[in-house]
């Protein structure tokens, strides 16, 4: 079976995502080569990519520093390394980035009702501290400085559809905009994108949605989905919460009417009503139901959407992915321009190990790769598949005794040691 993994199969799937060609054109474009080249923009690009990988390495310029000149044998001045990190730099990552979503994709189905969909979204957001003196990225806490990163997650070709940065005061519900963009597709989403008007815009534009109930949401039941046998509780014309108490039916399944207001228009804001579907699936641990509201039809029976909601713990799955193990909550700067540039470089591991991913499960469609165990040995790997794409391009092997040297020695020859500070004021003494 092992016979299908050549030596280059890795470093022939990565280079085929992004052609050395390609980032030098785009470089040139974003006016990012350099007229003396120094540094190699194409391997400085990889470095960003599998460097954020580099297991317990933290989020620093100096630390790609050394793997870049770990993967090149190359000794770079460290201001002229520094001075590669611009905003030009960061559209370059952002264009390969653009560039990546398109082309990395593992369509799969889940089931047959699947196939209703053109595509099963999940939006999320999660907020991570950066360094306390960013004032372009306010927190919740008037002492701190935070981030919120905003993505869309296609779970259908399991790859990032849409992502946004903000400050961490910014609401999520801000950033997902509804259209018709949205027609055929399917949108899951948590609480925090909760709101009657985007559901009715979601319904209007062609597409479905899924989400919890909020609790203290008490909508009007105007029909039953299902027969009950024997003397069930009629529902239609009551409001929910007053029946849930003295209901002892497993699942409930009612259509229910929505009050809203329309977005303001011409100063004047109307009301309107909508009409969706409630399911409820009862916990038997806790004895109470889980509430969803959705436009799904009843070819989703109760118990599959309830299932089907638990999909959007892959985007809670991806974010920890990020923050674990590529050091999202590690940017040890405090310049802003950098942290935009190093979350588009996060995202490119992302896409990158998945893009990695898809190659092995294409080859051993019978073998189970989980993410997080996937997601860790990629990292324990990347800076071998750095040094190895280096060798690719023409670099050597690292000489390890004289990166040794080079990252150990003392920098700065005036900066005594602390046996020399010590031997040095017991000289002063002696002299006095």
């Amino acid at each position: 079976m092992l016979t299908k993994l050549s030596p280059d199969l890795i470093r022939r799937r990565l280079t085929s995502l992004f052609p050395a060609a390609l980032i030098e054109d785009i470089a040139r474009e974003r006016d990012v080569v350099q007229r003396h080249r120094t540094i190699d923009i194409t391997m400085l690009v990889w470095t960003l990519i599998m460097g954020f990988a580099v297991d317990g390495e933290a989020r620093t310029i100096a630390g790609f520093q050394r793997a870049y000149s770990a993967a090149t044998n190359q000794t770079v001045a460290r201001s002229s390394f520094y001075d590669r990190f611009t905003p030009a730099l960061e559209a370059l990552l952002s264009d390969l980035l653009e560039h990546a979503l398109e082309e990395v994709a593992v369509p799969h189905t889940i089931a047959p009702q699947f196939e209703l969909f053109r595509e099963v979204l999940i939006a999320d957001a999660t907020v991570f501290r950066l360094h306390r003196l960013l004032s372009e990225f306010p927190a919740t806490h008037s002492d701190q400085s935070g981030a919120k990163l905003h993505l869309v997650h296609n779970a259908t070709t399991q790859s990032l559809e849409q992502f946004q940065l903000t400050d961490e005061c910014t609401h999520e519900s801000s950033q997902l905009r509804t259209g018709s963009w949205l027609r055929g597709r399917l949108l899951l989403f948590d609480l925090g994108f909760y709101s009657f008007r985007r559901f009715a815009l979601i319904e209007e534009n062609g597409g479905f949605f899924l989400t919890r109930l909020k609790s203290n949401a008490n909508p009007l039941i105007v029909g039953k989905r299902r027969k009950w046998r024997g003397r069930a509780i009629s529902l239609p014309g009551r409001r929910l919460q007053d029946v849930l108490d003295n209901l002892t039916r497993e699942i409930v399944d009612v259509t229910v009417e929505i009050t809203f207001k329309r977005r303001p228009y011409a100063g004047k804001q109307s009301t309107d009503t909508i009409e969706f579907r409630v399911v409820g699936v009862r916990n038997e641990d806790t004895d109470d139901y889980h509430l969803y509201v959705t436009n799904l039809p009843d070819e989703f029976t109760p118990r599959q959407v309830a299932a089907l909601y638990g999909l959007r713990w892959e985007v809670e799955l991806l974010f920890r992915e990020l923050k674990s193990l590529y050091g999202l909550e590690k940017f040890q700067t405090s310049d802003p321009a950098i942290v935009e540039l190093l979350v588009v470089a996060a995202l490119l591991t992302l896409v990158v190990s998945r893009a990695l991913l898809g190659v092995f499960q294409e080859l051993f469609p019978e073998t189970v790769f989980p993410r997080e165990r996937w997601a860790k040995t990629f990292r324990s790997l990347a800076q071998l598949i750095l040094e190895d794409l280096g060798q690719s391009f023409g670099y050597p092997p690292p000489n390890l005794s004289e990166l040794m040297f080079r990252d150990a020695r003392q920098p700065e020859k005036s900066r005594l040691l602390l046996s020399e500070r010590v031997a040095e004021a017991f000289m002063r003494r002696s002299s006095a």
